[in-house]
């Protein structure tokens, strides 16, 4: 399909090119834009093929100028000089043109291959008689019995070595079109600037409200506990003298209360940070998770080592909310837990066996995790078609270089 679509990509690079030549004389700014529009077409075209055949993502440049409707004149001259001083056009111009001398070459190398071969194996045994002396297939004069099947065997080498090499050609090509087609660095830089600009307002609001959650807490909570354990024991030592079996029932509600209030600060610290992440790390800190949960959770963990804090809180966190949305709205039963280090990312899927129909727009908590990873560079991939199942992938880019040490990228 690359090998013929290298025909198409010729023709409307071309074309591109005709209607550039055509501007000084002023033919060309009505054609400018629609053929611009199809090169950009079939550039979007090969960025889709190449993320579903490779997985390779080609960051898209900028949509080009809008057109204006009407179609007078004026509006075409007025849109061509934006589509001229577009980045993204030329880009996709300069792919056009090199395209059929790289890409398409590089791809159909293992095609000829497996051509070559079908026709040393399949053909050559019925029809070299019928050639003459003159008939080689490749550095084989085929002139007896014995030369033909060197010839078919070597037919069938040509074949097995070009399906071989079809996947590796494949991603070479899906290299060099990332380089040609990704968006230009000015366009990059600006989306990286919007995206840290947006994440480090998440950062600041999630920040805020962890503090007000903290404060909420420790108001409502210990330190109410601790002032009323204070009145107690000023009203235990007044009647210590004259009731004694009083101040000693006072003195009981004092060890409950403080037991309490120590309940409730070790309730807040888990929240905060647990202790179970900080000793164990995060495999063994999502098993504490699945243990307390209702559902039936199997967790799989697979880490050369321990990533930095922030990581490890996020991924802990993200999977704990990802948990109790499971057991609240999905109607599941059981749950399976994937984590585990993919080259430069910590990647954590989460399954369920519910009757799906998630929907992240909807509900606040999956906008939660996806807020507290995006800090980090992160990503939430959702898949939870109705019936189910649902899939929640996390991936957050983290590289672990030992059980000791680690760098990791993003915003936190």
């Amino acid at each position: 399909m690359l090998s013929l679509a290298a025909f198409a990509v010729t023709a409307v690079g071309g074309l591109v090119v005709g209607v550039l030549l055509l501007l000084p004389v002023g033919a060309g700014f009505p054609l400018l834009p629609p053929a611009a529009l199809a090169l950009r077409r079939l550039s979007d075209r090969y960025r889709s093929w190449t993320l579903r055949w490779t997985g390779t993502r080609i960051s898209p440049p900028d949509p080009l100028a809008p057109g204006n409707p009407g179609g007078r004149t004026g509006n075409h001259r007025r849109r061509a000089p934006r589509i001229l001083g577009d980045d993204g056009f030329w880009h996709d111009l300069r792919w056009a043109w090199l395209e059929p001398w790289t890409g398409a070459l590089l791809v159909a190398f293992p095609l000829a291959l497996v051509h070559y071969g079908l026709f040393g194996a399949l053909v050559q045994p019925f029809v070299w008689r019928l050639l003459g002396d003159g008939n080689w297939y490749a550095f084989i004069p085929v002139r007896s019995t014995a030369t033909m099947l060197a010839a078919l065997l070597l037919g069938l080498v040509f074949t097995v070595a070009g399906l071989r090499l079809a996947p590796t050609a494949l991603r070479w090509h899906a290299r060099w079109s990332r380089r040609l087609l990704s968006a230009p660095y000015r366009t990059e830089l600006e989306r990286r600037i919007e995206h840290l600009t947006d994440t480090r307002a998440d950062a600041l609001d999630t920040q805020f409200a962890e503090l007000r959650r903290i404060e909420r807490d420790l108001h409502d909570g210990a330190q109410a506990r601790l002032v009323a354990l204070g009145m107690t024991l000023d009203r235990a030592t007044l009647l210590l003298d004259t009731d004694p079996p009083a101040a000693r029932a006072l003195l009981d509600d004092v060890r409950a209360t403080s037991s309490r209030a120590l309940k409730d600060l070790r309730d807040l610290v888990h929240g905060i940070h647990p202790p179970v992440l900080a000793d164990r790390g995060l495999g063994d800190a999502v098993r504490s998770l699945a243990l307390d949960s209702v559902l039936d959770v199997l967790v799989e963990a697979q880490l050369p080592g321990r990533l930095q804090a922030p990581v490890e809180s996020a991924a802990y966190f993200a999977v704990s909310e990802l948990l109790a949305n499971a057991a609240k709205h999905s109607g599941a039963r059981q749950v399976h837990i994937r984590i585990e280090h993919t080259g430069p990312a910590l990647r954590v899927t989460v399954t369920d066996d519910g009757h799906g129909g998630a929907d992240p727009a909807r509900g606040s908590g999956l906008h939660g995790v996806r807020r507290r990873v995006s800090t980090f560079d992160g990503s939430l991939a959702l898949h939870s078609p109705p019936g189910g199942p649902t899939t929640a992938t996390l991936e957050i880019p983290c590289a672990s270089s030992s059980p000791k040490t680690s760098s990791c990228s993003g915003t936190g």
